[in-house]
């Protein structure tokens, strides 16, 4: 069988946090708010900017109103998209994995909550996008993880199958996208979460991502 493993991108493949560090801390300094450091940061990635940027605030005087919000949004975007990849790199093993995987027959995918408009071209600039055939961010569909109906878009158009599909990722998200798709959930413990990956209940939890072929392995998913 061919597996159709789909990726988290923030905290599960690349270390985005450095510059998700400054664009956050760019759009506190314009509203005259004291920066935050990235052990504050690591809790509140990968639930989009708005909740970052809401998080960052109640974390630094109290939330913004919601009619800055919108503002505050744009100038997050404008910076981070001005500064996508200045900092941040793939966490170590993966470029090699994911080739090691792909040789092998496997069908990879990213499903991130991520804006679509800046994972591709992080990817890119990284040089992963090729490993990929589906690439799907939020705003590409109405729908964002945990919905189980992205899960199955992006399997679809990677030209896998949801049977022999795995959800792969750092956080909650990613443990209630792969229940409500019914499929099963590998989490890596080095990323973004505000619990301990390996209290979420995931089938298996990694800290190296060069143990995942071996995990899918257990799986029974690791190959054709």
């Amino acid at each position: 069988m061919v597996p159709t493993l789909i990726f988290d991108l923030d905290g599960t493949l690349v270390d985005t946090a450095p510059d998700l560090l400054n664009a956050a801390n760019a759009v506190l300094a314009a509203r005259g708010r004291p920066a935050i450091d990235p052990a504050t940061l690591h809790h509140m990635v990968g639930f989009g900017a708005k909740s970052l940027i809401t998080q960052a605030f109640a974390a630094t005087g109290g939330e913004p109103s919601p009619d800055d919000m919108p503002a505050l949004v744009e100038l997050f975007l404008d910076h981070y998209g001005a500064h996508l990849a200045d900092h941040s790199r793939p966490f170590a093993g993966v470029a090699e994995t994911l080739d090691g995987l792909k040789q092998k027959g496997a069908i990879l995918g990213v499903l991130t909550n991520k804006p679509h408009a800046m994972a591709g071209p992080l990817l890119d600039r990284l040089s992963l996008s090729p490993f990929f055939t589906a690439i799907y961010g939020a705003g590409f569909k109405s729908y964002v993880k945990p919905d189980p109906r992205i899960f199955h878009d992006v399997v679809e158009a990677s030209g896998g199958a949801m049977d022999h599909a795995v959800m792969i990722g750092d956080s909650v998200t990613d443990l209630h996208t792969a229940r409500a798709a019914r499929v099963p959930c590998i989490l890596m413990s080095y990323g973004y979460t505000p619990v301990p990956a390996a209290s979420l209940g995931a089938d298996i939890v990694l800290d190296r991502f060069r143990a995942l072929p071996e995990a899918l392995g257990r799986l029974h998913v690791s190959h054709a």
